[in-house]
């Protein structure tokens, strides 16, 4: 468990690139963060639709790829993994808007087919037509880029789905992190790269998590905060707290400044600011931080 002083320490003053990586925030638009409440899918389709709608960023004939959290065998009220209604109800939505084909994936810290089962997953999109839901357990799946601009970070393999894709769209849960504070987004990011070890053992991880943003931004961003893992995260089981929340955005570190704040974290309230990776995000200039200059849409 991660203690206050831990945390704070943590949150202090900290080519693919092209790929699919959505344009920068222009400097003076407000990000829009819509926040879906009711349950799981409810709330989920509430928060796309005051974006606009899927098709905002999902058109037709695309590939998308989904990065939900698998990466754990419990059940969704551990909120470890998405909720697979979350996931369920996005992927729905990008077959509506015209997808072709919708690829969901993670590179799971377990066994792969109990994630799959007890995560809920696997049985919430088996019957979608144009869903493919794969694992990524080989360094086969991944292809090494270079990261132009990242200060940690030089050069990655990433998921060559990710490569291939026309649109991104990022689906994590809400909950706390032993190393990082919490893992929101762009903490979720790091299910899309081969080797992990080396964030942990021979880089500033925060940055590193951050520098992932140059060559995988996504195009939306969804939170499930229908459960937030308060402590005890990545893996659980800790304390939890029912929100009934989903956060959606085109910008990855608005939404995760503002998912910060709906929840007190090992028993403290915090911001985005006092979060090191979000921090470092926001300084390469990949979102906004500060909520009180983004358009919060309550629905």
């Amino acid at each position: 468990m991660v203690s206050r002083r831990g945390f704070l320490k943590a949150g202090a003053a900290a080519s693919a690139a092209s790929m699919a990586a959505a344009p920068l925030q222009a400097a003076d638009a407000k990000p829009v963060v819509a926040v879906g409440k009711a349950n799981a899918a409810e709330a989920t389709k509430k928060a796309i639709d005051a974006l606009g709608g899927m098709q905002q960023f999902v058109k037709d004939g695309d590939r998308v790829v989904l990065k939900a959290n698998m990466g754990f065998p419990n059940p969704p009220e551990w909120s470890t993994t998405t909720h697979p209604e979350v996931v369920k109800t996005v992927a729905q939505l990008c077959l509506d808007a015209g997808a072709r084909r919708v690829i969901l994936i993670d590179h799971p810290l377990r066994d792969a087919e109990l994630c799959k089962e007890h995560s809920g997953i696997a049985a919430a999109v088996k019957d979608l037509k144009g869903v493919v839901l794969a694992m990524l357990e080989d360094a086969k799946f991944y292809q090494e880029v270079e990261i132009k601009g990242g200060k940690q970070l030089k050069k990655t393999a990433v998921a060559k789905e990710v490569l291939r894709a026309n649109c991104l769209i990022n689906v994590p849960t809400a909950k706390s992190h032993s190393a990082t504070g919490v893992s929101l987004g762009i903490k979720n990011l790091m299910g899309l790269v081969w080797d992990r070890l080396v964030f942990h053992e021979k880089l500033e991880l925060n940055q590193a998590i951050a520098d992932q943003l140059f060559v995988m931004k996504p195009h939306l961003t969804v939170m499930d905060a229908i459960y937030a893992l308060l402590t005890r995260g990545p893996g659980g089981p800790g304390k939890t707290q029912q929100l009934d929340t989903v956060v959606a955005g085109a910008d990855p570190v608005a939404v995760d400044s503002y998912t910060v704040g709906l929840a007190r974290w090992y028993n403290q309230q915090f911001t985005g600011a006092q979060v090191k990776h979000i921090k470092c995000a926001a300084e390469l200039g990949f979102g906004e931080i500060d909520i009180g200059k983004m358009t919060v849409k309550e629905v």
